[in-house]
């Protein structure tokens, strides 16, 4: 707050300070002379021509020759002999040599008698009285300075791309008019309503938005060399590959370094490669490519991959059936308006065969994350990104028969010289790599045969060639480069660090690195192939892993809002992040179906073990997902077979009483867990700590006995004081939390039923009181806990282990032990009735 307030007023300050240099009425620029020029008075930005590869554009350049404003726009150029004038009457126009005007002004009604560039670069036309008619500031074309008021009337145009701001404060990028591919709004912490937003660039690289009714400006982004140097010129720019950036310029130097960008993936842009084509990137990861879908495909220009493919043979005109070209990791790009009519809940091949029968639809793609969304393509431009992180399978329609791409990314131009080059290469190629590998399999039969040790690791390395799902392996020198040498922390937990990282493809991931792992190669391949085949909306994504000498990571997508705990006992004035009550419900239901996926639905069924607000994470719409799923079963302690206090792991506060009296844990373990972070969810403050207003009490008790006093008002976060709260949505979910919490896990439900009860469909009864005897033997001194004073890993009982002696009380619930983090839980009695398990 305090950066903000002393920016805004010493900013401004150095606005009014500005002078400019005069231009009187009849001067002319030439573009065969470069080095006429109207300076201004600092000399640091000067109008004139600059020579493109379509002529010669008129510009506002920053000193070295950067443009910042072009007269008509970037694709608005003349030839050798055009010129730029500044006409008696007023108006500024850009002629091409034929004396054609290209472009103008159309000031000259508006009584204009001076014409000045002033030392922000911003070229300004005046009345007799002094007063601004024009300016490029209020026409901006495709590029912000510092000094420079954007507003919701204004529009940035590179191509087909366009940048606006909207009236409620977000900011768009749209292409063609039409289809918006990234929208970035205000965050929950902004609780006002704009009345006339304002985007601006402040010269330390700031990007942010300022209204009236906010007390201190929103900021959007910061370039990442904010407040880094002097004599330097930082812009935003819309490029004619429809992102957003943040440029730097050091001045006199003419080169520009991109220092922010609004898609980290450019394939993620709406028609970067035309219609029907597709984005990707080759090996070095560096710049996106862009193909065609198979051979029966071409490209609209051989000169220019950008331009898109058109069918060889169009539907049509097909002689025999139709069919679908299907496309492994691809996806085609879909947003508003597009995605309100053609999404559909089908399989894959109901997915397929839809856009088939369909004579409207062109391609469609199935997600592969747990969600089951198709999406049919009904426009007439379709927009393709293909990668081999992505959870989905695309479909093209063609005239058969299909002729896949003999290489990923290869383009045929249609010569025939070209294309026997490429065959030749491809035998050549084909031809060494079958030697090499007879060679070398010579050599693997040489070395098994004569080393037991040596066939044995063969057997476990192949294994992952036959695992189902299993993700992308990943060396650790490629790990080590990604993450900067694990350089940027993330966090910590019971099962290791974790750390920022950027791919080679340029996707952001988070970086897990194991500790305590002592299983085998094979066995850990097993469990890492297990979790990467479990997909859902609301978990995590694994995308890769590394599994190299003692080195174990794990790879998964990264979570731009980080953990939940940072939301919810984070002071709201310290971090700026507050969520909503429709947020918290919304983030319940989707932990809630994320777990029901684990508990109910997924193919190996796993029990989490470590429910907890810093295993829940939250995406760029503050969806949530649980991580830490399934890596229980990767922890190998020597001796697994009896569980003791001081074998006990998952964190404080979320331990089910089971945990602590040796009893089977079950899927039933997971939903106390989740029964303690829903009342936080609700109270924003953690369960085990005790207050002077809780009397001392632990909070679910306290919790209990005011709930039981109809007080729900008191167990709700008081920061949501000042929001709108659904106090019916409130109760039922402290009614569902008290139900989870309860001490024997028969009473409490199946995660599906509580997914129910959030949902309103299920009737709640009143739940029984919760247990205060828990508080004593969750926190005793008997816990051994870890050193971070909070985390524990997390490992469930063996299938092997002999039931303790204190099972005979559970037996008649008809709940069975835990075999390695898979749920075998039974039938269980309920006080609520059988409908709630």
């Amino acid at each position: 707050m305090e950066l903000r307030s002393l920016i805004f007023p010493l900013f401004f300050s150095f606005l009014f300070s500005i002078s400019a240099a005069q231009i009187t009425p009849g001067s002319s620029l030439s573009a065969s002379n470069p080095n006429q020029t109207w300076l201004s008075p600092n000399t640091t930005f000067f109008v004139g021509f600059v020579q493109v590869d379509s002529g010669y554009v008129a510009a506002i350049n920053y000193f070295g020759g950067v443009p910042i404003w072009t007269a008509g726009g970037p694709s608005v150029s003349v030839d050798f002999d055009g010129a730029f004038h500044f006409r008696s009457n007023g108006t500024l126009q850009l002629v091409n040599g034929s004396g054609a005007v290209v472009w103008d002004s159309n000031t000259s009604h508006l009584g204009v008698t001076s014409a000045s560039l002033d030392d922000s670069g911003n070229l300004v036309l005046r009345n007799r009285s002094g007063f601004s008619v024009w300016s490029s500031f209020q026409n901006p074309t495709d590029t912000i300075v510092p000094g420079q008021n954007f507003t919701v009337k204004q529009v940035l145009k590179s191509g087909i791309y366009s940048f606006q701001l909207r009236n409620y404060g977000n900011l768009t990028l749209r292409w063609n008019d039409s289809i918006d591919y990234w929208n970035q709004g205000l965050n929950s912490s902004v609780g006002s309503n704009l009345s006339s937003p304002v985007l601006g660039l402040q010269p330390i690289g700031i990007l942010s938005i300022s209204d009236l009714t906010l007390t201190s400006a929103y900021i959007v982004a910061y370039s990442n060399d904010y407040a880094e140097g002097a004599d330097i010129l930082r812009f935003l720019k819309l490029d004619s590959d429809g992102n957003l950036r943040i440029y730097s310029s050091a001045l006199g130097s003419g080169i520009t370094t991109m220092r922010w960008a609004a898609l980290a993936d450019q394939c993620q842009v709406f028609g970067y490669c035309g219609n029907l084509g597709i984005c990707s990137y080759n090996d070095s990861g560096s710049n996106p490519i862009c193909g065609c879908p198979s051979e029966n495909f071409e490209p609209v220009d051989v000169n220019d991959s950008r331009k898109g493919c058109k069918r060889k043979v169009e539907i049509e005109n097909c002689p025999g059936s139709a069919t679908m070209l299907e496309m492994d990791h691809a996806k085609f790009l879909t947003y508003q308006p597009e995605i309100s009519s053609q999404v559909f809940f089908v399989g894959i091949s109901a997915c397929r065969l839809n856009c088939l029968v369909g004579s409207s639809c062109a391609a469609s793609t199935s997600l592969s994350d747990g969600t089951g969304l198709c999406y049919l393509k009904t426009s007439d431009f379709v927009s393709g990104y293909q990668n081999p992180s992505l959870p989905s399978t695309s479909y093209v329609k063609v005239c058969g028969p299909v002729k896949p791409n003999p290489t990923p990314n290869l383009q045929i131009d249609g010569n025939s010289k070209s294309r026997l080059r490429v065959w030749l290469l491809v035998v050549v190629v084909v031809v060494t790599l079958v030697g090499l590998v007879a060679i070398e399999s010579g050599m693997w039969w040489w070395c098994s045969r004569n080393s037991p040790k040596f066939g044995s690791l063969s057997a476990q390395y192949a294994l992952l060639e036959y695992a189902s799902g299993a993700p992308v392996q990943l060396s650790y020198n490629d790990l080590n480069r990604a993450t900067k040498g694990f350089k940027e922390k993330l966090g910590a937990g019971g099962f290791g660090a974790v750390y920022k990282g950027i791919l080679a493809n340029t996707t952001v991931v988070a970086v897990k690195r194991l500790e305590g792992i002592e299983q085998g190669e094979k066995q850990f391949r097993m469990e890492v192939a297990t979790i990467s085949s479990t997909h859902h909306l609301n978990l995590v994504r694994l995308i890769g892993f590394c599994s190299e000498g003692r080195h174990r990571l794990l790879v998964y997508e990264f979570m731009k809002n980080g953990s939940l705990d940072n939301f919810l006992f984070t002071p709201a004035e310290q971090s700026g992040k507050l969520l909503s009550w429709e947020q918290r419900f919304n983030i319940a239901l989707g932990t809630a179906r994320g777990i029901t996926y684990l508990h109910e639905e997924c193919r190996d069924c796993i029990v989490h073990c470590d429910i907890k607000p810093e295993n829940i994470l939250l995406d760029e719409n503050y969806n949530s997902k649980v991580s830490d799923f399934g890596l229980a079963k990767l922890i190998n302690p020597k001796d697994h077979r009896y569980r003791t206090l001081r074998s006990v792991r998952g964190t404080r506060g979320y331990l089910a009483p089971e945990w602590l009296a040796n009893l089977p844990i079950t899927s039933k373990s997971d939903v106390y867990s989740y029964g303690m972070v829903l009342l936080e969810l609700v109270s924003g403050r953690r369960n085990f700590e005790v207050f002077e207003e809780t009397n001392r009490k632990k909070f679910s008790v306290w919790a209990y006995e005011e709930f039981e006093k109809g007080n729900v008002n008191a167990i709700v976060d008081k920061k949501l004081d000042d929001q709108d709260v659904d106090m019916e949505q409130a109760t039922r979910a402290i009614q569902v939390s008290f139900w989870c919490i309860q001490e024997q896990p028969s009473h409490r439900p199946m995660m599906g039923k509580v997914v129910q009860m959030l949902e309103g469909i299920t009737e709640i009864k009143k739940p029984p009181a919760p247990k205060a005897t828990t508080e004593g033997l969750a926190f005793g001194t008997s816990i051994n806990m870890s050193s971070n004073g909070s985390t524990f890993s997390t490992f469930a009982a063996s299938a092997s282990a002999p039931a303790p002696s204190s099972f005979s009380s559970y037996q008649t619930t008809g709940v069975s032990p835990l075999p390695l983090g898979r749920n075998m839980e039974g039938a269980s009695s309920s006080p609520l009735g059988s409908d709630l398990n």
